[in-house]
């Protein structure tokens, strides 16, 4: 079942049930988008938690919300109409968000978040 709240304070859709997804049912994988700074160049990709020394604490500090969110099955109700920013949400697929720096110079960085459902391990049991 979705819930969706659509007040001021909260506007997060995820699953509820006995069926809702854990952290460990995706993958996050992080990409500069757009825009570089002294760090980070565009098309730089990072596994997340796995990376996350390898990312500016200011970058990864905007993406956390968004990332936790999708880590636990949830999406953003929001679209990017207007921006050159393509939205995908499959919550038995691939689900992306985008967050900007908050570094207010030219820099721009832009960081895409996309969560994709791990491939279940095959199980080792044999059938009798």
């Amino acid at each position: 079942m979705d819930i969706l709240d659509r007040t001021n304070n909260l506007c997060l859709m995820g699953r509820t049930g006995a069926g809702s997804m854990t952290n460990e049912a995706y993958n996050i994988e992080l990409e500069v988008f757009e825009g570089k700074c002294s760090r980070h160049r565009k098309g730089e990709k990072f596994k997340y938690p796995d990376d996350q020394g390898r990312i500016c604490f200011w970058l990864l500090d905007s993406a956390n919300a968004m990332i936790r969110t999708l880590q636990y099955g949830g999406t953003l109700p929001w679209t990017y109409s207007g921006t050159p920013y393509k939205k995908q949400i499959d919550h038995d697929g691939v689900t992306t968000e985008f967050v900007r720096c908050p570094d207010p110079t030219s820099s721009g960085v832009v960081l895409k978040i996309t969560r994709t459902r791990k491939k279940p391990e095959p199980s080792n049991r044999k059938r009798e």
